[in-house]
């Protein structure tokens, strides 16, 4: 399972990488893998402030739907809209085409799990 190191992640199996005040969200390797083939990601809450662990979309496979929850507490800024015509980067490069939200983050003060950390809970 590629977990990256430069990355925080939640026991929900989202990842998390902040860079300043922004910070982008998707979905970890292992999340993937255990959905299978995605074929949606649906995000309507661009534009809105949420707090961590908070449900800030979904995520559709072939057999199961799954929430997805706020690693932090942020503004929702942008949906990564290459997500509506290929759903499949999700699953082909999760860290990094695959990021699912940008947001502002108004506070990062959650239990985010080191990659050491997160490659134990899933092991």
């Amino acid at each position: 399972m590629n977990v990256p190191a430069n990355l925080k992640y939640t026991k929900d199996h989202e990842w998390i990488r902040i860079e300043g005040e922004i910070a982008y969200v998707g979905i970890t390797d292992y999340a993937q893998s255990e959905l299978g083939d995605i074929v949606f990601v649906e995000v309507e809450t661009v534009g809105e402030t949420l707090a961590a662990g908070e449900v800030f979309g979904s995520v559709e496979a072939v057999k199961t739907v799954s929430d997805l929850m706020m690693p932090v507490a942020g503004e929702i800024i942008e949906f990564n809209e290459k997500l509506d015509d290929s759903p499949e980067l999700v699953n082909d490069d999760p860290y990094g085409e695959g990021w699912m939200v940008k947001l502002t983050v108004t506070d990062s003060d959650a239990e985010l799990l080191s990659a050491d950390e997160y490659t134990a809970l899933i092991e």
